[in-house]
């Protein structure tokens, strides 16, 4: 699967914001349905470095309840999960009823980085290919809605964002040297890629490519979709009514030299 090529014309703001916060109006709905239908959806996303997974996430969580939608991030393995089933530490992260967990990359870290760094064996990648799609197939089978989204981003486009970190203090922790290496790797990632795919892309659970060149149009492009393959429907909430204040009794608050306060230091802007 080719890198997407040219420049991509920028989703102007405007549009962009309009069009988001619709779609985060029925990511809640579609929350609500998940908890109220007790279902259970997985969203794997994966792709290069730099390639606008993060912000995704980001936007996709904005307003959503973090008791019904988390973040699944792991880190490197420790040495006893390293002694596990490889699937093993990330069935511990898969929804209960009423859930949505997002994997900001996932158990495809073995047909990725450690497949191209060699940190996993032959062996044990090849492994990887084969049980992959078994694994996938059984939860699905068990009802799990299972989404997967690759972030494709050209190699000029990769390193521009890369050159912003290093020049933003706010974003610089993002980049890791074994992120500045995948550049000097790029081919053999994208050999991963492609053979991922092809043992991976399956009709019980396929992938999706999100063209991320822009990142306005990728994160529109990847809720969009995402709320299109879903079966939900909006559910009436219960009726609230807010109780009338009770009146004051024998309350009296202490006095405001009884407590330390933060410093007002948005006084300080004022003009």
């Amino acid at each position: 699967m080719g890198e997407p090529t040219g420049k991509v014309k920028r989703l102007p703001r405007a549009v962009y914001e309009r069009e988001l916060a619709r779609l985060q109006a029925e990511l809640v709905k579609l929350q609500e349905w998940v908890r109220a239908e007790g279902a259970r959806v997985a969203v794997v996303f994966e792709g290069r470095d730099a390639a606008g997974k993060g912000g995704t996430i980001k936007r996709v969580t904005e307003h959503l309840n973090p008791r019904v939608a988390r973040i699944a991030a792991l880190p490197a393995p420790t040495d006893r999960e390293r002694t596990q089933w490889y699937f093993q530490r990330y069935v511990e992260h898969l929804p209960a009823a009423g859930e949505i967990v997002l994997f900001d990359r996932s158990w495809y870290n073995r047909a990725g980085v450690e497949h191209v760094m060699g940190f996993c064996t032959e062996q044990e990648y090849r492994r990887f290919l084969r049980q992959c799609p078994v694994f996938e197939r059984l939860l699905v089978e068990d009802g799990l809605l299972l989404r997967k989204y690759w972030f494709s981003v050209s190699g000029a486009e990769q390193e521009r964002r890369f050159r912003a970190r290093l020049d933003d203090p706010i974003r610089r922790w993002k980049l890791s040297p074994m992120d500045l290496e995948s550049m000097t790797r790029w081919e053999d990632y994208s050999r991963a890629k492609d053979d991922m795919f092809l043992h991976t892309d399956v009709p019980e659970a396929p992938w999706y490519v999100v063209e991320s060149e822009d990142k306005r149009r990728a994160r529109i492009n990847m809720i969009a979709h995402l709320l299109s393959t879903v079966p939900y429907h909006e559910v009436e909430p219960p009726p609230l009514r807010l109780p009338p204040r009770p009146v004051p009794k024998d309350y009296a608050r202490p006095p405001r030299d009884a407590r330390t306060y933060v410093p007002d230091r948005a006084a300080d802007l004022a003009p």
